[in-house]
């Protein structure tokens, strides 16, 4: 019967608009985090809501036959560990959500930036579950793509900056109204895993509603806009990639990635999955041959080794590159700049964090 709750569990879950791959890897965690009554409850949560929608009490306990009062203090219990999402409803209450791959599972584990036993044990767990097939269908369910990168402000033509606002970091952070921080899980769960990175981790930035959620729950704690934007400085300091929610106001987050071990960057880094497959790119980096020194620091900055030494001048791998910016930080002569891809407007499939959210679920469901 406990194989089997857990297993109807992992059926759930991958019904997700950001749903998770079933595999007997994924039960596995499952059964290392849910007793079989809180899998129970946690199959009564519907999985048709967006990420970070919080489903009212009412309609959660449609599908249990437990006392309200002790389903409450389940999720509760549940929220607290991190295993549920919980918030505020349109009415005023508080309501409870799964949750989805890139928003809570895994991260939650690792958030807290904490070693411990059983962080060890997510680490090893999710590392072996996560591999590159599941990776790809987790975090790219559709044409649509949740995530896009955002170039280093400095590396975009004022003209540019103008046009299209919103690929800028300060422009995303202007929009925000609350702002928490926590540590990059994936760095986290890399060192946890007994691998090395030097990139600093308590870079990973939540906005509104998860950002609300971290605060609450002590997964992360609560910073100033100001301190918002020293973040920023601080990872392209460090070559670190921003990428945040693929829409253009209501973002949730924003992780700044390297090439050692997160789940995005590193994939293409490693040519594991196909640039365009896992992210949303608008940009390219050009070089002004006139200025180029031929250096080759940006060469050697490139998180994703889309640029290799041509004679005197480093040569882009446009197929490759995700149009980061990260490679104008080190550059002596300012002779780069990021460009809008031919192949792309700019512009962004949605404008609202729900609008991109169930644009995805559609094309996930036209495409069963």
């Amino acid at each position: 019967m406990t194989t089997d709750i857990y297993q109807k569990l992992g059926e759930h879950l991958s019904k997700l608009g950001m749903g998770f791959p079933l595999r007997d890897d994924l039960i596995e965690i499952l059964r290392e985090n849910f007793t079989p009554q809180e899998a129970e409850i946690a199959l009564a949560i519907p999985t048709k809501p967006i990420p970070l929608e919080p489903v009212p009490v009412d309609e959660i306990m449609k599908g249990l036959k437990i006392p309200r009062d002790e389903a409450v203090r389940i999720m509760e219990s549940l929220a607290e560990k991190g295993l549920l999402y919980a918030g505020t409803t349109s009415s005023g209450e508080t309501g409870y959500a799964l949750h989805q791959a890139g928003f809570g599972f895994p991260q939650t584990f690792f958030w807290q930036g904490k070693d411990t036993p059983h962080g060890r044990k997510m680490a090893m767990l999710t590392a072996k579950y996560f591999n590159r097939k599941v990776t790809r269908e987790s975090f790219c369910p559709s044409d649509t793509k949740p995530y896009r990168y955002v170039p280093v402000g400095q590396s975009l033509e004022p003209g540019l900056q103008a046009v299209f606002p919103h690929h800028m970091m300060d422009s995303v952070i202007e929009q925000a109204e609350v702002f928490a921080v926590c540590h990059c899980s994936c760095r986290i769960a890399y060192a946890l895993n007994g691998r090395g990175c030097e990139h600093p981790t308590e870079v990973c930035m939540k906005f509104n509603d998860m950002a609300r959620y971290v605060i609450e729950r002590g997964f992360g704690r609560e910073i100033t806009k100001q301190e918002a934007l020293e973040i920023v400085k601080k990872s392209e300091e460090a070559g670190l990639v921003h990428f945040v929610d693929n829409t253009e106001g209501d973002i949730q987050h924003n992780c700044n990635c390297c090439g050692c071990a997160c789940w995005n960057v590193g994939s293409i880094k490693r040519r594991k999955i196909p640039r365009d497959v896992l992210m949303a790119v608008y940009f390219v980096r050009e070089t002004d041959e006139d200025e180029c020194t031929g250096c080759g620091e940006c060469v050697d900055a490139c998180p994703v080794d889309a640029l290799e030494m041509d004679g005197d001048f480093p040569r882009v791998d446009t197929d490759w590159c995700i149009g980061c910016g990260v490679c104008a930080t080190v550059c002596p002569s300012d002779a780069v700049r990021i460009v809008l891809r031919p192949d792309r407007s700019g512009d962004l499939p949605a404008s609202t964090f729900r609008e991109l959210h169930e644009k995805i679920q559609q094309e996930k469901k036209q495409a069963r």
